[in-house]
């Protein structure tokens, strides 16, 4: 059974549809491709996934349960956790308190607990975890350096060190390339296979093409919110209806 499946899905805005009757499955332990041109639907399907609209029509089944319309916070609790295309940090905190930040899904622990000392056990382990995810993610020397110091690639490996905190079965990545060099992008690419290879499973909408081809198992790919083609990376680069949308011109 796959771990995600998009069943009929539908997204509307008023007369406007972004999303029309998409169907896809995500299966467990794959990194999974969604692309498609500007405009075909990605971002608000993410959305719709993630719990930020409710869908139209259709569904969304996430390990074997309807998680259509439930809250964000609910979703990512049982271990479905997205980033954004923006990152979304706390510029005023260091590299290991945003981390922390993420690990309060699973830590069960609030302000009160930590004035008066409770639940010692569990804050000793949200440190644990916090410097396990520093050292997974290659950010433990800078672990007490401000965010707001780190250059752009280094925010977007500590935007996902943020969301591993909440232990993910299902990492969605929103564009986790944009405004990379080539040397941060490969760097990215290895971390992101690192993260996979740790058990999680990640579907990523992304529109470096380079990037898609070179790390994922499986792609999906939109044009004007419908489904236009699925299958290997091989199997896209060599269909003609995904040229034809990306580059407006048959071949």
């Amino acid at each position: 059974m796959a771990l995600l499946a998009v069943e009929s899905l539908s997204r509307r805005f008023g007369g406007l549809t972004a999303v029309d009757n998409l169907s896809f499955e995500v299966e467990a332990g794959m990194i999974h491709g969604l692309i498609g041109p500007n405009g075909a639907g990605k971002t608000t399907t993410f959305n719709v996934i993630s719990g930020f609209y409710k869908p139209s029509d259709g569904r969304v089944i996430y390990d074997g349960r309807d998680i259509s319309g439930m809250k964000t916070s609910a979703i990512a609790a049982l271990g479905l956790v997205r980033t954004f295309q923006a990152t979304t940090l706390f510029h005023e905190l260091t590299v290991a308190e945003n981390v922390m930040v993420g690990c309060h899904l699973t830590a069960d622990i609030d302000l009160l607990s930590v004035i008066v000392g409770a639940k010692k056990q569990k804050q000793a382990e949200s440190l644990a975890r916090v410097e396990e995810i520093l050292a997974f993610m290659e950010l433990s020397p800078l672990a007490q350096e401000s965010c707001a110091n780190l250059p752009h690639g280094l925010q977007r490996t500590l935007g996902i060190a943020v969301a591993l905190a909440s232990r993910p079965k299902l990492l969605m990545l929103d564009e986790p390339f944009t405004g990379m060099n080539p040397e941060e992008t490969r760097h990215m690419m290895g971390l992101i296979r690192q993260v996979r290879d740790s058990g999680v499973t990640i579907l990523l909408v992304e529109h470096d093409m380079q990037a898609v081809m070179g790390l994922c198992d499986e792609i999906t790919v939109l044009n004007f919110g419908s489904l236009l083609a699925e299958g290997t990376p091989e199997a896209i680069r060599a269909n003609p209806q995904v040229v034809e949308a990306y580059l407006g011109t048959p071949v």
